[in-house]
């Protein structure tokens, strides 16, 4: 049968017999492949089309869409996803909010963290590794994850700059705390003979899941 276009459509000819349905049948499952796939969300995309060819592009209601990049596995590449809303962390004991609320953002496999936490006494918070929160499960990295953050320079501190670390799950026996945990360290020179420590943290950085 003789085809046409970039697909390779199959199009009967004049010397094929006349066999409709099936023509009609093979046709379809030749396009098939090359229509955009309608899903609900990502659980509808695995449980319908985990077998699908190499390429085969999904979309969800939302936007999101995917390719498959495995003609083997199920194995899918994020063309575009929206933004997803901003998750409340759980402070630790003795502490909240300051003037930003301290949220999480998961986004093509990057965690974005912001907001300001203080202590609820309003003493100042020690920075030799000291546990402010927990992020959500789906925030937790692979590895232990570090990135430098502000902090506060009100009293003794002289540069306002810290160490964010948030935890992996071969952590979960630090006696700081387990996985998620979303711990402070800062060696933050002294102005004069005060008290060291952080009014408050901004924990505003990134870090990636795997």
């Amino acid at each position: 049968m003789a085809t046409i276009g970039n697909a390779e459509l199959p199009i009967p000819g004049g010397g094929d017999s006349p066999t409709t349905p099936g023509h009609l049948a093979e046709l379809a499952e030749a396009i098939d492949p090359h229509l955009w796939q309608h899903v609900t969300n990502l659980a509808d995309r695995n449980a319908r089309l985990s077998e699908a060819p190499l390429q085969t592009v999904a979309v969800a209601p939302d936007g999101t869409t995917w390719v498959k990049i495995s003609a083997t596995t199920n194995t899918w590449a994020t063309l575009y996803e929206p933004l997803p809303a901003w998750q409340p962390l759980t402070l630790a004991a003795g502490y909240e909010a300051g003037q930003t609320l301290p949220e999480g953002r998961l986004y093509n496999g990057q965690v974005h963290l912001r907001g300001t936490i203080q202590r609820t006494d309003a003493q100042l918070i020690s920075a030799n590794g000291t546990k402010l929160a927990t992020v959500p499960n789906a925030m937790i990295p692979e590895q232990l994850a570090r990135y430098a953050a502000p902090s506060s320079m009100t009293g003794d501190a002289m540069v306002g700059a810290c160490r964010m670390e948030v935890y992996s799950p071969d952590q979960d026996a630090n006696a700081i705390g387990g996985r998620g945990s979303v711990v402070v360290w800062s060696q933050d020179g002294e102005q004069d003979e005060g008290t060291p420590g952080l009014a408050w943290v901004d924990i505003s950085g990134s870090y990636w899941l795997d």
